[in-house]
């Protein structure tokens, strides 16, 4: 073991950490569990630009009371350096994972004794309504925990700023300037405050779904289609608060909620990961959408913020679709009813990240309304939406990762909105005798039809770290010249800000900032993005391949085509 781990090792057991805690550090040190004393201890768990997150248990590579009450200590300093005459206050949520109101609880503590006002959710809600309640209640920033859809080992922390979006820059590097400075648990203050804590709920609640309400487009389809079956399942997370009442609220009344998963539980016992998607995790809800006869299946994850769904063939089966295609769908609703409903004045956009299917951008421009690209993440996302405020009006967004957002309400991704909208698109397709598969196949045959793919490879631990590095540094100095015969044209390297075409030579500058995604883009249109993942010890590949919709060939066939040609670009990039 190296010598600045045992050294770690030390600080902590001298330290003034309690004492149960010490005493499980002596097992595990007693167990000669080398492996996992080095992944505990190695590092520091790194409080990036969007919060942390990471495996709980003891060590400082880990979630745990001392990493959180360290983030939180300096976040509450940035907070109070920034508004030194204020009376600044924060808004704290958490999902339903293992530990969630545990660590939610300590953070608010914290918060309260350095002398802000915290407002604490009385239970488990959704990120989204986070967000919401930032704005709506005038806050400085907030804090979530939750680890998204990860495995039930790991918990996390986001951090939100004032306009209720996830913190980027300047914020984002202050405030991980102000966590590194806190050396020593004896500099978090762990005793609260309780008068400057109180809880909110219900009031919010109805806020939240008043202005969720609002975003209906098509309220006559649905009151004529109220009875569309439809099965959601919360997957044991926090959607079972809000879906089914948005739902509701639309004029939905037949909404069936998958049983097994409508109880909150960090151990996601029915599920392999909490994934919405991976098909596994919807295999109770597939499974009764098939024995009720159902035409819709919506699941979320565990801080409802992101929505996975299935929509039924002509044939009976359920088709799930990717995140890409849901996307591509609600863009073209939200766009085709904005003008059909005579809202568009060309001050309108949508955005995606750079990252997602072409095919949102042919959508918009094919509607005359402004598409912008961002990097992946929904902060991105939010901060556009910051920039164009009074300039611009925002009519939706997504990424391919499951996330979308309609309206500007809320500044993060919001499968609770979502599951709503995507249910009135439902209805009003079958209100204009269509399925959501017809609809999908129209905008294939209007606009070409796209096929997507997401490989994620996992390296774990400090080596698993090093050699994703080694990856991306092969890909850049090693790029290919084609794909499956077809010549890349692009190298974008968003790490260096520049996009070069290969065949002429050209180098220009974009206008991003840095991170370490790198696109390769084909002259037959594939487009093949890889970046390290932000979250998990994961390297991340998207391709996307299209072509133009053949009447001669089904879309069986074009989609059969379209596949091997991904299997094939897996094949010459070593990925399979």
């Amino acid at each position: 073991m190296e010598e600045s781990i045992k050294k770690t090792i030390d600080i902590w057991l001298s330290s003034n950490i309690e004492d149960t805690d010490k005493s499980a550090l002596k097992e595990l040190l007693a167990d000669s569990n080398e492996a996992e004393l080095i992944d505990s201890f190695y590092k520091e768990l790194e409080f990036g630009t969007g919060g942390m997150r990471g495996i709980m248990g003891l060590g400082s590579n880990r979630m745990n009371k001392y990493t959180v009450g360290s983030a939180t200590q300096g976040l509450a300093n940035y907070i109070n350096a920034q508004y030194p005459n204020e009376e600044p206050s924060v808004a704290i949520a958490h999902d339903s994972r293992n530990n969630s109101s545990f660590f939610a609880q300590i953070v608010a503590d914290i918060f309260s004794a350095n002398g802000i006002k915290v407002y604490l959710f009385n239970e488990l809600r959704p990120t989204p309504e986070l967000s919401f309640a930032i704005r709506e209640l005038g806050c400085k920033s907030g804090i979530v925990v939750t680890a998204s859809h990860n495995p039930k080992e790991y918990n996390g922390y986001k951090v939100y700023w004032e306009d209720g979006a996830q913190i980027i820059a300047p914020h984002d590097t202050e405030i991980i300037k102000e966590v590194r400075k806190i050396d020593s648990f004896d500099q978090i203050k762990f005793k609260a405050n309780s008068d400057l804590i109180k809880e909110i709920g219900n009031d919010i609640d109805n806020k939240y779904l008043d202005a969720v309400s609002n975003l209906s487009l098509s309220p006559e389809s649905i009151k004529n289609q109220s009875d569309l079956s439809i099965v959601f399942s919360p997957i044991h997370g926090t959607g079972i608060t809000l879906v089914p009442q948005a739902l509701e609220r639309f004029g939905f009344t037949n909404v069936t909620i998958i049983e097994e998963q409508a109880t909150p539980d960090g151990n996601f016992p029915t599920v392999i990961y909490p994934n919405p998607e991976e098909k596994e995790a919807l295999t109770l809800a597939l499974d009764k959408a098939k024995q009720i006869g159902a035409e819709l299946v919506m699941a979320t994850d565990p801080d409802a913020d992101r929505v996975g769904i299935a929509i039924k063939k002509d044939n009976g089966d359920f088709e799930l679709l990717n995140g890409n295609q849901t996307g591509a769908l609600l863009i073209y609703y939200l766009c085709l009813k904005w003008k059909e409903n005579g809202k568009l004045d060309g001050k309108q956009y949508v955005v995606k990240t750079v990252v997602t299917t072409e095919l949102i951008k042919d959508i918009a421009s094919y509607f005359g309304i402004e598409c912008f690209d961002t990097l992946t993440g929904f902060k991105h996302i939010a901060g556009l939406i910051k920039e164009l405020e009074g300039q611009k009006t925002f009519i939706g967004g997504g990424e391919e990762s499951y996330g979308y957002l309609i309206g500007d309400f809320v500044r993060d991704k919001d499968a609770v909105s979502s599951c709503a909208m995507i249910a009135e698109m439902a209805a009003w397709a079958k209100d204009n005798d269509k399925s959501l598969e017809e609809l999908l196949e129209e905008i294939y045959s209007q606009f070409g039809m796209y096929q997507e793919d997401l490989i994620s490879l996992t390296k774990k631990g400090k080596s698993g770290a090093e050699e994703i590095q080694e990856m991306m540094r092969q890909f850049r100095s090693n790029t290919p010249s084609t794909l499956v015969g077809s010549e890349i044209e692009w190298l974008i390297d968003y790490e260096t800000s520049t996009a070069r075409n290969l065949l002429t030579g050209q180098e220009d500058k974009i206008d991003f900032p840095k991170s370490n995604v790198l696109q390769f883009i084909t002259k037959d249109g594939s487009k093949i993005s890889m970046r390290p993942s932000g979250t998990e010890p994961k390297i991340k590949f998207y391709i996307s391949v299209r072509s133009d919709s053949d009447a001669e060939q089904s879309f069986e066939k074009e989609k059969l085509t379209l596949q091997y040609k991904i299997a094939k670009i897996k094949e010459e990039l070593d990925l399979t």
